[in-house]
């Protein structure tokens, strides 16, 4: 019976909803004195509130009672506060979400997980619900709807309907890129393919090159080229303008076919393949390898196997560094939210049926982590304000989604998110090796960003925990992606912190004694890198006659749709 039940509830209720907010009331009705208290707070603030809408009523002075968050942009229009009616309306809306959503978080007699999943899910309803997203409650809308003579209106349905059509909210305009036109433009050539890869070796820009090649690991969930936009922003063409050799993962985009494609041949047919293509390619006994989000997981997980597989001296990693990467995943941030057995269930059950996990629903789980930037403000300027979106690279890669294998990711799920096992010695066996983090002990230097909502960087920091090694950390401002893809500037645009990590370090502890410096980690990156490289050497063509072209880069897997 308690099996039937669990059945009909995941069904019914996969991503666990409604069960954590129906948990979180009954705990408050079983708490009645912490209820009487919040109820009290909740008083004496809407009593402030009414006294404030009282005089803004009669035309009074008052300054607002509640303010927005720092971080939440959605009332900054002048008009929400000098307007006495959209200032109750915000004030109202404000008094209520703060309060509904801090009582969440200290629900009394349940678990940090389950308070944080039911603040979560409500938050969600509450963003959903804001005054802003509905043409009649937004007073920035029906000014331009007055000020255009319609022609907002109108232009604001064509956008919802060409939304409809592509089945998602468009947060750029999808015509304005082509990859290998406007986008992954440096030159270059693939000069391996396998079932799961294509391995792309770059042209130099210099005439000499560090004898060790650059390896980088990219995510397969989305495409390579973030990491190779426009010039100005090419992670790629900045290190090869340092004079070094660059080879890069290119992945293939999963089809049913490939459902029984798993983790280990993504170690054994992906990492260790490139590794493999770039020694051979360049002579070289050892390279320094890169990994980023997942990808930087699969390094972690192959410097793991390599320990294990090659003798000490024959490991083929010089040093490794990982971009926005979690191995350790006891708090990996709101994504927990999608993370029980019952929704790992339901995804593998999707998966069953398909054998992978289409590119739009793992994009949409990621938006609704941050739905007000997401997917609100999309709604909000596309639809109400009739406006056009406008051409960002960083958000059409976004966009341009990938599948996932089903036993990959239900691997990956499962043994990483819901038991997080990668970080117990001898927990995981992979590719015919059980592996131990603290085996590894080649240098690592570790990136983390201020802001990332996918690789939380206190979490990331945690990797110092396991790796016996010599590390060195560094923390960039901004989120998951702006935070990596972060060339130098002048001015500075952004800030890092950067020192060595020790194994007994907290991470506000690190950062408190650790001095920001404004601009890009890529060049304090490239001091802990280039003396690591080799001497220079006579640079060396994109292909050769052992690994000739098989076509021009970006090749031809990242445009598979």
């Amino acid at each position: 019976m308690l099996v039937f039940n669990d059945g009909i509830v995941a069904q019914a209720d996969p991503f666990g909803l409604s069960a954590p907010i129906l948990h979180a009331q009954l705990a408050w009705l079983m708490h009645p004195q912490e209820l009487a208290e919040h109820l009290s707070a909740l008083t004496t603030d809407l009593w402030h509130l009414q006294l404030h809408s009282f005089r803004r009523a009669c035309g009074l002075p008052s300054p607002d009672p509640i303010r927005p968050h720092a971080d939440d942009p959605r009332f900054t229009d002048p008009v929400w506060t000098e307007a006495p009616t959209w200032d109750l309306v915000k004030e109202w809306y404000l008094a209520l979400t703060h309060h509904m959503q801090d009582m969440l978080y200290v629900t009394p007699g349940l678990s940090g997980k389950e308070r944080r999943r039911a603040a979560f899910w409500w938050r969600k309803w509450l963003n959903a619900v804001a005054p802003t997203n509905y043409p009649l409650t937004n007073p920035i809308a029906l000014r331009r709807l007055a000020e255009t003579r319609g022609e907002s209106l109108w232009q604001g349905l064509q956008n919802m309907l060409e939304d409809l059509g592509a089945g998602t909210v468009r947060m750029t305009d999808p015509d304005h890129f082509k990859v290998g036109g406007n986008l992954a433009t440096t030159p270059g050539a693939v000069v391996f393919r396998n079932h799961l890869l294509e391995v792309i070796h770059y042209a130099p820009t210099r005439p000499q090159v560090h004898a060790e090649p650059v390896v980088i690991v990219t995510p397969w969930i989305n495409k390579f080229y973030v990491l190779d936009l426009t010039p100005k922003k090419s992670m790629v063409r900045f290190l090869l303008d340092q004079g070094l050799d660059v080879f890069i993962t290119s992945w293939k985009n999963p089809d049913e076919s490939m459902r029984g494609t798993r983790f280990d041949d993504y170690i054994c047919d992906g990492v260790d393949a490139i590794v493999r293509v770039a020694r051979d390619f360049t002579a070289a006994e050892r390279v320094h390898a890169a990994g980023y989000c997942i990808g930087g997981t699969a390094l972690a997980i192959y410097m793991a196997w390599a320990a294990r597989h090659y003798a000490e001296d024959a490991i083929p990693v010089r040093d490794w560094t990982l971009f926005t990467t979690l191995v350790d995943f006891h708090k990996p941030g709101d994504i927990e939210v999608f993370i029980d057995e019952g929704s790992i269930a339901h995804l593998s059950a999707q998966m069953a049926r398909k054998g992978y996990l289409d590119g739009r629903d793992m994009a949409a789980s990621f938006r609704l982590l941050r739905s007000n930037s997401l997917v609100w403000h999309y709604v909000v300027h596309g639809w109400l304000y009739g406006e056009s979106p406008a051409p960002f690279d960083v958000l059409f890669w976004n966009m341009d989604t990938t599948r996932m294998p089903q036993a990959m990711h239900s691997w990956y799920l499962r043994e990483l998110y819901l038991h997080n096992r990668l970080i117990e010695p001898g927990a995981l066996n992979v590719a015919g090796e059980t592996i131990d983090l603290h085996a590894i002990r080649q240098p690592l230097y570790a990136v983390a960003a201020e802001d990332d909502h996918i690789a939380p960087w206190q979490q990331t920091f945690r990797t110092v925990h396991h790796i016996a090694a010599e590390k060195r950390f560094v923390l960039s401002s901004s989120g998951h992606i702006l935070g990596i893809v972060n060339p130098p500037a002048r001015p500075p645009k952004r800030r890092y912190w950067a020192d060595t990590a020790h194994r007994a370090d907290k991470p506000l502890q690190w950062r408190d004694r650790t001095e920001a410096q404004a601009g890009s980690w890529w060049e304090d990156w490239m001091q802990w890198l280039k003396p690591r490289a080799g001497e220079l050497v006579d640079a060396r063509p994109a292909s050769d006659e052992r690994y000739p072209s098989l076509g021009d880069a970006p090749g031809s897997y990242v445009l598979e749709a």
